[in-house]
């Protein structure tokens, strides 16, 4: 799940962007307005976590411009600024969440995992799809016949994508997207290498081929 990171602070984004990709995020970090505006309007992000106090311009207007360009991943404001009447404008600017500093990483990470699940629709803390449960918090997939498998974080960002839409195909690209950040550059064989690995756990027709296109989950099967 590919989140964007938007803090001027260097230590602060570089410690929090290994605690996110741990908690299964796959993470982008800028540390400027600038870049913000065009990474949130271009790439295809599930959640953003944004600070106002920017060096070349206000967080509020990044967000502004993201709303404008029609960019509806959930964010979350992270600032200093926490009176009322600066969670009041961040709301009203399109924001979904607010957290002052200082914060625990874990509250961040709950509040992001729980307005995601908001913009998917759901309540649960867990993707259900047949007989298969995606536990987020653990990063384990529960089997039909109750046993759970702890899975890596790459196992578990490419299973949940699948899963958040079953019976969507998502073409390699897109899982390439949601598994990666943009300082990486994987081959696009590791998608097949990692579709091979779920299939042992999941059973060969639960993730689908669909030759050209992508693959799917078949929660039918």
């Amino acid at each position: 799940m590919r989140l964007l990171l938007v803090e001027d602070d260097h230590l602060l984004a570089e410690g929090l962007a290994s605690q996110l990709e741990k908690a299964g995020f796959s993470v982008d970090t800028t540390h400027t307005a600038r870049e913000a505006v065009i990474l949130g309007a271009q790439e295809d992000y599930r959640v953003g976590v944004l600070d106002l106090g920017l060096p070349d311009g206000n967080g509020l207007d990044v967000l502004r411009k993201w709303r404008a360009s029609n960019a509806r991943f959930p964010v979350l404001i992270l600032t200093a600024r926490g009176d009322w009447q600066d969670k009041v404008n961040g709301l009203k600017a399109g924001a979904d969440d607010y957290l002052s500093k200082p914060f625990q990483a874990e509250e961040l990470i709950a509040r992001l995992y729980a307005i995601v699940r908001r913009s998917e629709g759901r309540v649960q803390s867990s993707l259900k799809a047949g007989p298969f449960e995606l536990d987020e918090n653990r990063q384990s997939l529960k089997l039909a016949d109750g046993t759970e498998h702890s899975l890596t974080g790459t196992e578990f960002r490419l299973l949940r994508c699948l899963m958040s839409r079953p019976g969507h195909v998502f073409s390699k690209e897109q899982l390439m997207e949601q598994l990666y950040n943009l300082s990486e550059s994987p081959s696009e064989n590791i998608i097949e290498a990692y579709i091979r690995r779920l299939r042992k756990l999941v059973g060969p027709d639960t993730i689908a081929t669909r030759r050209g296109q992508g693959y799917l989950f078949n929660e039918t099967t």
